[in-house]
């Protein structure tokens, strides 16, 4: 089937060594290739025509990803950036060289790790315990059941649930933000108190993931949390909203 475009995967430092054994998107899996403008290569191949998230496809870009930044420094594309052509992809890499080449630097020897604080769903004996207000309503419910009780009750219970999440996630934030590089506020996610990135040095992704672990699993009465790392630096590469530094130099 003929190509659609170029797909773009990566910004990379020139010279990087393509990862073996690993395909693009497509079926079949697309030939990966670079081309150069400078100090600087782009990850591309063939865009499969009718291209669409299929797990398979998603899959194979961010393990290329992944297996690139064993490599060196990337400034990752999300899933299906397509060029109409390869010149058009070496006029946007020329317009801001230097950029892309400061931001390779700066992700240089790191990863970035997420982390969501949801309400602790498994966790009504402690909420009953610990909110007084809630206790009280439910005594209330029991003593004179209905409608109107319940839905008291149950507005009451997820407030709080909701707000003791955020209250954990602010702990977490707090306890994490000093031993990373940066940290990047990510989209809100429906039910969801807490959604953060953090751009951590390689050399100390585990102690930093350990961690957050001892964290979640000493707040679980309080938060759901949820960690998703090593990724690809995807927050921290925004020209035009620069992440806050924060922690060591």
């Amino acid at each position: 089937m003929a190509a659609d475009g170029v797909y773009v995967y990566a910004i990379v430092r020139a010279g990087t060594a393509l990862p073996k054994d690993v395909g693009g998107v497509g079926t079949p899996p697309a030939a990966v290739r670079t081309i150069g403008q400078g100090l600087l290569d782009v990850v591309i191949s063939d865009a499969p025509p009718q291209l669409r998230a299929r797990r398979r496809d998603l899959l194979a870009h961010q393990e290329l990803l992944m297996r690139l930044a064993d490599e060196g420094p990337v400034i990752p594309m999300r899933f299906a950036m397509v060029a109409p052509d390869e010149q058009t992809v070496l006029a946007q890499l020329a317009a801001d060289e230097s950029g892309y080449a400061d931001t390779l630097d700066r992700l240089a020897g790191r990863i970035e790790i997420n982390v969501k604080a949801l309400p602790a769903q498994n966790a009504l004996a402690a909420l009953v315990a610990e909110e007084k207000s809630v206790r009280q309503l439910r005594e209330a419910a029991r003593r004179n059941p209905g409608y109107e009780a319940s839905v008291r009750l149950g507005e009451a219970i997820a407030g709080a649930l909701t707000r003791r999440a955020a209250a954990a996630g602010q702990r977490i934030q707090r306890e994490l933000a000093p031993r990373a590089r940066a940290v990047a506020a990510g989209p809100a996610v429906s039910g969801c108190a807490l959604n953060l990135s953090f751009l951590v040095d390689r050399t100390e992704s585990d102690a930093f993931l350990s961690r957050a672990q001892t964290f979640a699993q000493a707040h679980r009465e309080h938060a759901e949390i949820r960690l998703a790392g090593p990724l690809p630096c995807y927050s921290f590469v925004s020209f035009g909203s620069r992440p806050v530094a924060v922690g060591r130099n």
